[in-house]
């Protein structure tokens, strides 16, 4: 059973949890997951920057953040973190709609939880065509530079 749950902590941006929620399922059952607990929160960029500086020691707003908790061949437990003022900005940058930038997020913040890194140059290309794969199943195409998605 995969579950997952979404906490809007913000008001800024209108957030289409459903959909965020079904990118988060089609990513686990993608990548061959049958068990996951996975909590999604949609946080402003005071928060996540704040997560930022205390988890990695970075010191400025991210887009997307990814806590494993519990890790097997079939089982995950996790908490991501998301910003909608983060993907706002992308999203004007690169020619799309803010919730196509968050449904980005979701996916990145997933892969990360169930395995996929973006630290070298072949594991980044990998997890590249990953989020490619599961933005075509919703009709998208990432429009991010390679350096967009930051969250680690």
């Amino acid at each position: 059973m995969i579950h997952v749950e979404i906490v809007n902590e913000q008001s800024g941006v209108e957030i289409d949890e459903r959909k965020l929620a079904v990118a988060a399922r089609k990513v686990l059952t993608g990548e061959g997951i049958e068990k996951a607990t996975i909590s999604i929160a949609v946080v402003d960029s005071d928060s996540i920057h704040r997560m930022n500086r205390q988890f990695l020691n970075h010191d400025y707003p991210t887009d997307v953040l990814s806590f494993p908790l519990k890790t097997t061949h079939s089982e995950i437990e996790g908490d991501i973190a998301i910003c909608p003022d983060v993907a706002a900005e992308a999203a004007t940058e690169y020619g799309w709609r803010t919730a196509d930038e968050l449904l980005l997020y979701v996916i990145h913040g997933v892969l990360h939880l169930v395995g996929y890194d973006d630290k070298s140059a072949h594991t980044k290309e990998r997890m590249r065509e990953r989020e490619r794969h599961y933005l075509d199943s919703f009709g998208l195409s990432p429009r991010y530079e390679d350096t967009r998605v930051q969250g680690r």
